[in-house]
């Protein structure tokens, strides 16, 4: 039996675009209706007019902390105007959150952008950090009396390698002079926004909030036993997992490390690393390294929140095996000494999963995009079990 602390936080995690319907503001939208991909997001899982329903669920499956994120093209779908009844709508998000006595846990920036913001060059326009910060302000003052934890930017290194490496996703840029210099605009942008945030908190005498992004940690994993592998390794490990992290921390704007885990790369690619069960996208499941990363955070010297862990697949055995490798994985690295605020499954219910469309099923809740009914699945009560009881059997 494994004993996790009796304040952990146990939930699950949610964003905007993929589970509200209707962003009609925003880049993913805009390139969605010009035919960019093929699956358009449309109403989602009409999580925007349901939140109570979906809040009533989680409760239900005893979880205490949900992390969700706020559209920004909602709340300022031209630059400068803010709409005073989105900014009311997530005030009730939080409330009804609050009343059922879940931590509400804010993303500010999960991928999307306002249309406007693209429109005006993304991140690499100049001014690109005071925008993000007219709507950081706007919405921290307006919610800060009922959240301790926020989140500025959702898996920054991915967001640079799809939107603007690949140019796959939103503003579909390619090249490395577009990515180092909307990462160095996102760096300044978290930095900025944390010292905005903790303003904020003192300015009104509330206790002092909870700031940090969600990095996105992979696994990389030694496939030969020499020194370019070892190299190619370090070096990824340095850059992708570590580098964003780095860079704030030496700015003095890090509350804790937001962790998001899912999966391992072998290094090199396709070089005869022995094979593991994979997910309904082909991604290795890999607990172990779950506890390695972990491991690696000791540096930071801060305490550390699982944003998001979970699995796309349609065996949910396979999602409870998941959920239940992972735990012991992170109870591990728990007895090793990193201090865990909580864990966070991605995600509470299937959803839109971006350009891979609807079919992925992520979720602890079932839903059916035809008459949106929700079902909560096996796992999901298996999963609220360790919740209510805080153990692992």
């Amino acid at each position: 039996m494994l004993e996790f602390p009796k304040e952990f936080f146990w939930g699950s995690a949610i964003a905007a675009h993929q589970v509200e319907g209707g962003n009609i503001h925003n880049d993913w939208w805009d390139s969605e209706i010009k035919g960019v991909f093929k699956f358009p997001s449309g109403n989602a899982c009409r999580h925007y007019e349901l939140f109570r329903q979906d809040f009533d669920l989680a409760r239900q499956l005893n979880q205490n902390a949900l992390r969700f994120s706020i559209e920004w093209s909602r709340v300022e779908p031209r630059p400068g105007e803010f709409n005073e009844a989105e900014i009311q709508h997530y005030k009730d998000v939080v409330l009804a959150l609050r009343e059922r006595k879940i931590e509400p846990v804010i993303t500010l920036h999960h991928f999307t952008n306002p249309v406007w913001f693209n429109q005006l060059g993304g991140w690499q326009n100049k001014k690109a950090v005071d925008y993000f910060l007219g709507f950081v302000e706007k919405v921290v003052n307006a919610l800060s009396s009922d959240v301790k934890y926020w989140v500025t930017i959702n898996e920054p290194m991915i967001y640079l390698y799809f939107g603007y490496s690949l140019g796959i996703w939103p503003p579909h840029k390619k090249g490395i002079l577009n990515t180092i210099s909307s990462y160095k605009s996102l760096v300044r942008a978290h930095v900025k926004a944390y010292r905005v945030i903790h303003t904020v908190y003192k300015n009104k005498n509330l206790p002092e909030p909870k700031v940090s992004i969600a990095a996105n940690l992979r696994y990389f994993m030694p496939c030969k036993d020499d020194f370019t592998t070892r190299l190619a390794v370090h070096m990824r490990d340095r850059l992708y997992n570590f580098y964003f992290l780095e860079d704030i921390h030496k700015a003095g704007a890090l509350d804790y490390i937001g962790v998001n885990y899912y999966t391992k790369e072998d290094v090199p690619a396709k070089s005869g690393c022995a094979q593991v069960e994979k997910n309904s996208l082909g991604w290795d499941i890999y607990p172990a390294g779950f506890y390695e990363l972990l491991l690696k955070l000791k540096k930071f010297k801060l305490p550390v929140f699982i944003l998001e862990n979970g699995i796309c697949t349609v065996d949910d055995d396979q999602r409870w095996k998941y959920i239940y490798e992972h735990l012991k994985s992170l109870h591990r690295a728990m007895e090793a000494g990193i201090e865990v605020l909580g864990y966070l499954y991605w995600s509470l219910m299937d959803n839109f999963e971006w350009d891979k469309g609807f079919g992925p099923r992520f979720g602890l809740i079932d839903i059916d995009y035809n008459t949106y009914e929700r079902k909560i699945r096996e796992s999901a009560q298996k999963y609220a079990q360790v919740c209510l009881a805080g153990r692992l059997v």
